[in-house]
């Protein structure tokens, strides 16, 4: 086990231990509140990291890294005792022990690391986010679709207020789809999905999807279905999985018109 546990609670967070070394800091955790406090903070950004968008990387994203790794330091390996080390930033030298030996002292890895670290990894892992450390201000790929609807010029917003949520659909004609953004939008009932519905012409009310989950302030979420040619959209809730047709009063309604 490592001279300084502590260290290990970025590790702990992403589930990077082996079975012992997990053992072991769990002992150590369920008595050390600031590696609690740590361990929760490093989880919750984490969990961050599946919020963010995915698209194709750049042609020249690569090179980049690559470029770029050659101007990054690497930490010195932590060692317990060295002969005569040379100070630096990154290991703090302690004074000499009686016997001429100076002790290495580990430093702690704070959660802005582990967070670069967790970054990187799942950069290299999905082929590429929106955000990288690396960004060099390359060209990027094809934006995601909500960006694209939410970015259109022919953009049309059509905004609705329920109870103290807001859920707003903003509808590109020319791109032909719509995307709902709902801010403080309570979770569905137990047993039901909020279910989105598009308004066709001699077709009625037509599925558009279940919105996602709660799971924050706000939800963006990609209608199924052409908008170009809907009249409006609704919003009604439903049993879990959803309905072929709405079967309760909409508790929101669009008009595109």
């Amino acid at each position: 086990m490592t001279a300084d546990i502590h260290s290990l609670s970025g590790a702990y967070a992403v589930d990077a231990l082996d079975a012992a070394e997990r053992a072991e800091f769990e002992r150590h955790l369920a008595e050390c509140p600031e590696c609690q406090a740590e361990v929760a903070s490093l989880r919750e950004a984490a969990s961050q990291l599946t919020a963010l968008t995915t698209t194709a990387p750049a042609a020249s994203l690569r090179e980049s890294v690559l470029s770029g790794i050659r101007t990054v330091r690497p930490l010195p390996p932590l060692t317990g005792v060295a002969t005569e080390p040379e100070p630096s930033a990154e290991a703090p030298v302690a004074p000499s022990s009686p016997d001429g030996a100076r002790t290495v002292v580990p430093l702690r890895r704070r959660p802005a690391a582990w967070l670069a670290g967790i970054a990187a990894a799942v950069l290299l892992a999905v082929g590429g986010l929106v955000w990288s450390p690396w960004d060099n201000g390359a060209p990027r790929g094809p934006q995601p679709v909500a960006e694209q609807v939410l970015h259109a010029k022919d953009a049309q917003r059509f905004e609705k207020t329920l109870d103290g949520a807001r859920a707003t659909i903003v509808r590109s004609p020319s791109l032909g789809r719509a995307v709902i953004v709902a801010d403080h939008m309570p979770p569905a009932p137990s047993g039901k999905d909020y279910q989105l519905w598009f308004a066709l012409p001699g077709r009625g009310m037509v599925n558009a999807g279940l919105m996602p989950h709660q799971s924050g302030d706000t939800v963006t979420y990609v209608l199924q279905g052409d908008a170009k040619d809907a009249t409006g959209a609704g919003i009604t809730v439903e049993p879990a999985g959803g309905s072929p047709a709405p079967t309760t009063t909409p508790i929101a309604l669009f008009s595109f018109s």
